[in-house]
């Protein structure tokens, strides 16, 4: 196949290796090369395959009417962004194929506005980075929290009460104390409240937060119970601009990442958890329902230098009920995963294998003052 990408922009070809055109043909997942008047440049065996089309029948043809979304109601024109694009579980009409759901990937090629490369994976990786759909497992593990959700209520009621009467024959002298109990029995019943609709679709109330008093709220509970023997340390990117997020919500998932980090440094010598911001441009998916894209640009990172997540579970990280530890019950990355995913953001794990690291990645959506 060499020479088949001469319609492409110009690109090095590796000097003592396949050229380009074979490199694209051994790529394991359909690959199509798009113009700026959006007809196909080319495309690999996998495209042929899963369109169920010839090669010089895709050549020429429009993208948009190769590969159809299915969702009519969508406001988002993907054919139509000079942006990364990543639309997890969406439901297309491919070529000659019926109706499949897919992981619809598209990336420009730089310095060549306006020509794209578009991967489409079969066989949802959504799972892997952490952008699941709302099916399964979660829900009914946080429908079942849910069963309990009275009796959790009544004793937390019973705290409040005592918080505020220690506060009230102290004279005041703890008052910061007893503040930070009171806001956190509130805190949680309003979390218990939202997990007895956890097999809803009902939205998150999210608007323009600074995550920074968030992210430190958190960081101080940690630092005062579960990672009181731990160093944390903070590095913010001071220029990051609001998130569109609901308060409670990212509180509880900072607090759950920052105890799974604690828990995976029970044995580590020096253990330390780090928490970073940065702003990420190009990363945009497409939300379902119809309501168009998100782009995610405000990325927050949990760090650990503890021994990672075990191989085994990998691939069912946030599923409920999967631990990798004796005493774990397996929700707390479950409902990680749910509060991230009901503020159109996505978190995944990875590990550096060379540093010695943990990271659980949070993208979230940027808001609009």
């Amino acid at each position: 196949m060499t020479g088949a990408l001469t319609s492409v922009p110009p690109l090095r070809m590796a000097q003592d290796g396949p050229s380009l055109g074979e490199q694209m043909t051994a790529l394991p997942v359909a690959t199509l090369i798009v113009k700026p008047d959006n007809s196909i440049a080319d495309a690999n065996v996998r495209a042929e395959t899963l369109l169920n089309m010839a090669r010089s029948a895709i050549i020429g043809s429009d993208v948009s009417r190769t590969i159809r979304i299915a969702e009519a109601g969508a406001r988002f024109d993907i054919w139509h962004s000079n942006k990364a694009v990543a639309a997890y579980d969406i439901k297309v009409h491919a070529g000659r194929t019926a109706e499949m759901e897919v992981d619809l990937m598209i990336a420009p090629i730089i310095d060549h506005d306006g020509w794209r490369v578009v991967s489409l994976h079969a066989q949802s990786q959504a799972r892997k980075i952490g952008h699941r759909g709302s099916s399964g497992g979660a829900r009914s593990a946080m429908g079942a929290a849910a069963i309990l959700a009275h009796e959790i209520k009544n004793p937390l009621s019973g705290i409040r009460g005592a918080a505020q009467l220690l506060e009230s024959s102290q004279g005041g002298r703890d008052a910061a104390l007893t503040q930070l109990i009171c806001n956190e029995v509130d805190r949680i019943a309003a979390l218990i409240d939202r997990m007895q609709d956890f097999t809803t679709d009902r939205t998150l109330d999210c608007r323009p937060e600074n995550i920074y008093p968030l992210i430190d709220r958190a960081a101080g509970i940690a630092a005062a119970g579960f990672a009181k023997n731990i160093k944390i340390i903070k590095h913010y990117d001071p220029s990051l601009p609001f998130a569109n997020i609901n308060d409670d919500a990212l509180v509880q998932v900072m607090i759950n990442l920052l105890k799974n980090a604690a828990e995976a440094l029970e044995h580590v010598q020096s253990p330390c958890i780090r928490v970073e911001t940065a702003f990420r441009h190009g990363v945009s998916v497409v939300v379902g329902g119809g309501k168009g894209s998100a782009v995610l640009p405000i990325e927050i990172l949990v760090i650990d230098n503890g021994p990672g997540v075990p191989e085994h579970i990998l691939d069912h990280l946030f599923n409920p009920f999967i631990t990798g530890k004796r005493d774990g019950q397996g929700l707390g990355l479950a409902l990680v995963d749910k509060l991230v995913r009901d503020m159109n953001g996505f978190v995944q794990y990875a590990r550096d294998p060379e540093a010695g690291e943990s990271t659980f990645r949070i993208l979230l959506p940027m808001g609009m003052a």
